[in-house]
């Protein structure tokens, strides 16, 4: 599976670094629960006393928002509603387990991740801004349109499977119970963002490995 940035995306946000990681032979099946404690003390631990507000990564997605011409405090990174979350209540609800592993990971190392079932997939994915004709599925099932000018995650069948970039995730192409083969992409703007994505992919394919033991994982890259 390709993967891509537009060139309007890359010079834009020269400072971006992705991880990238592709597994076949992920299941419904498989206990997490003692990487996901693990992970969850980390961010506790980073959270004592301070909010995600503080924490460089996050600072640094709210000016990418705001150079992407999106108000900071009205749409957000996936990433810190879910770190605000788990603030609030120590926890948030369980999905899938590669779900919960990648939510975790990404709450303990403050970088969104996106996860995607590679079926849902046609051709390859490229992140670009939006022509406003492409069609996204949110959760629920409702279909709408990207506002043009927007930066989107798209496939060639001009299918929308993020919205605002790392804000809102496609239910069309979330993970299942039936998901076998996904696409895992991490992204940072932060200063430290290379070293930390590099911890964070050695992290994932570490837990993977370990939780499923039978899949096939390749760490991919940029196309």
């Amino acid at each position: 599976m390709q993967f891509s940035y537009d060139h309007s995306v890359r010079n834009k946000f020269p400072e971006l670094k992705t991880a990238i990681i592709t597994v076949d032979g992920v299941s419904y099946t498989g206990n997490v629960s003692a990487w996901i404690a693990y992970f969850q003390d980390i961010a506790a631990t980073r959270l004592a006393g301070t909010t995600e507000g503080t924490f460089p990564e996050i600072q640094a997605w709210r000016k990418a928002f705001t150079r992407m011409g999106h108000k900071p405090t009205q749409y957000r990174s996936a990433l810190e509603s879910l770190l605000r979350r788990f603030r609030s209540e120590g926890t948030f609800p369980s999905i899938h387990p590669l779900v919960d592993l990648c939510n975790s990971v990404s709450i303990a190392f403050a970088i969104p991740i996106a996860i995607f079932d590679l079926s849902k997939i046609e051709g390859y994915l490229t992140v670009r801004h939006a022509d406003g004709n492409e069609l996204y599925e949110s959760f629920n099932g409702a279909i709408e349109s990207p506002e043009k000018g927007e930066i989107i995650f798209v496939d060639i069948s001009a299918m929308a499977h993020a919205l605002r970039w790392v804000n809102r995730q496609s239910g069309y192409s979330a993970v299942r119970d039936g998901t076998q083969s996904v696409m895992i992409i991490a992204e940072a703007m932060h200063d430290e963002a290379c070293a930390d994505s590099g911890r964070l992919s050695i992290a994932l394919r570490r837990t993977i490995a370990e939780t499923w033991p039978g899949a096939l994982i390749l760490e991919g890259e940029v196309q």
